[in-house]
C-alpha cells in the first residue's frame, strides 16, 4: 500500500510539473505574440504615381486577380472567412470596400500604401496574413494601378467578425511556422521598383516569380507544407516536373490547372485561377526563369 502511495504520489508530482511547463510555455508564446501582434511601426511612405484613368483602372481589374486579391477578399472584394479553425483561429480576409463593414469613408491613398507596401494598418500595427512583403516589391505602376481600382470598385455592405489567432496558431507563428505578419518581412527603407519592362525575359519571370515565392519558397524548390493540412509544396525548377513541360504546357496549366501528367490542381493549393489572367508574355517570361533555376 505505501508503494503504491508512493507511486501515485510521484505521477501526481509529474503530471503536476508537466502542466506547470506547459503554462509557462504557452504563456512565453502569449505574451511574445502579443508583442508582434500589437507592434507599431515607424514607416515613411513615398507617393505612388496613381491615375484614375481608364487605362488604369482596367490594368488595375486585371491584376488584383493577377496578384490574388480575388482569392482573399473575394471577387467583390466584400472579404470572407479565410480560416475557421479552434485551434488556429479565425483569419477574416475584411471588406475592401467602403461598404458596410469595410473601409472608413476617410481611407486614402496613404492608408492603401501602408497597407500594400509595408503590411501596416493606418493605426501602424501590422497587418495579418495580407502578403505585402510581395507587394512592396511590385512595382509602383502596379501598385498604383491597384489601387486605382480597388477604391472604386462597387460598395458592399457585409460585415465580418474580427480575426482571432488560437492557440495552435500562436505557438506556430512564434516556431516561424506561419508567416502571419508580413511586417516582420519588409525593408521599410528598401527603394520603390518604378517601372519593369514587360517583354519574355528572364529578368521579368524573375519579378513576377516574387508572387510564388510565399508557397515554393525563394528558390523555387518548395518543401514542407505552408500549413497544417495542404500538401508539401512542388519544385518547380527545371529540376522538378516542370523541367519536362514545353512552355505552351506550363501556359496551358497556369491558365485552366490541368497539368501535362494528367493532374488537376485544387485552385486552394496552386492558385491557377489567379494566374490565369496573366498575359502571354508573363507567363513565358516566368517560364523562362523558372527554367533557368
Amino acid at each position: 500500500m505505501n508503494m503504491l502511495k508512493r507511486i501515485l504520489k510521484i505521477t501526481s508530482l509529474v503530471l503536476g510539473s508537466l502542466v506547470v511547463l506547459v503554462v509557462l510555455f504557452y504563456t512565453k508564446i502569449y505574451i511574445s505574440t502579443n508583442n508582434r501582434l500589437n507592434k507599431r511601426y515607424e514607416v515613411t511612405t513615398h507617393a505612388l504615381p496613381i491615375q484614375y484613368d481608364s487605362a488604369s483602372y482596367e490594368l488595375g481589374k486585371r491584376l488584383i486577380v493577377a496578384k490574388g486579391c480575388t482569392d482573399c477578399h473575394g471577387d467583390d472584394l466584400g472579404g470572407k472567412i479565410f480560416i475557421d479553425d479552434p485551434a488556429l483561429g479565425l483569419i477574416v480576409a475584411s471588406n475592401i470596400t467602403y461598404g458596410n463593414g469595410g473601409l472608413a469613408s476617410d481611407y486614402d491613398e496613404y492608408d492603401w500604401t501602408l497597407a500594400l507596401k509595408h503590411g501596416i494598418r493606418r493605426n501602424m500595427k501590422p497587418l495579418w496574413i495580407m502578403p505585402s512583403h510581395e507587394y512592396t516589391r511590385f512595382s509602383d505602376n502596379e501598385v498604383a494601378a491597384i489601387i486605382a481600382y480597388a477604391s472604386r470598385v462597387p460598395t458592399v455592405d457585409r460585415e465580418l467578425p474580427r480575426s482571432e489567432l488560437g492557440p495552435l496558431g500562436r505557438i506556430l507563428t512564434d516556431l516561424g511556422k506561419i508567416a502571419l505578419l508580413p511586417a516582420e518581412q519588409i525593408d521599410h527603407k528598401a527603394l520603390p521598383v518604378k517601372l519593369v519592362k514587360q517583354e519574355v525575359s528572364v529578368e521579368f519571370g524573375r519579378y513576377l516569380s516574387v508572387a510564388c515565392e510565399g508557397c515554393h519558397r525563394a528558390d523555387m524548390r518548395g518543401g514542407d507544407p505552408i500549413a497544417p493540412g495542404f500538401p508539401p509544396v512542388a519544385n518547380i525548377t527545371a529540376t522538378g516536373n516542370l523541367g519536362k513541360w514545353t512552355e505552351d504546357q506550363f501556359v496551358t496549366t497556369l491558365r485552366t490547372g490541368l497539368t501535362p501528367e494528367g493532374k488537376q490542381l485544387n485552385p486552394k493549393e496552386m492558385p491557377w485561377t489567379m494566374t490565369k489572367a496573366y498575359t502571354d508574355v508573363e507567363l513565358k517570361a516566368l517560364y523562362a526563369y523558372l527554367n533557368s533555376l
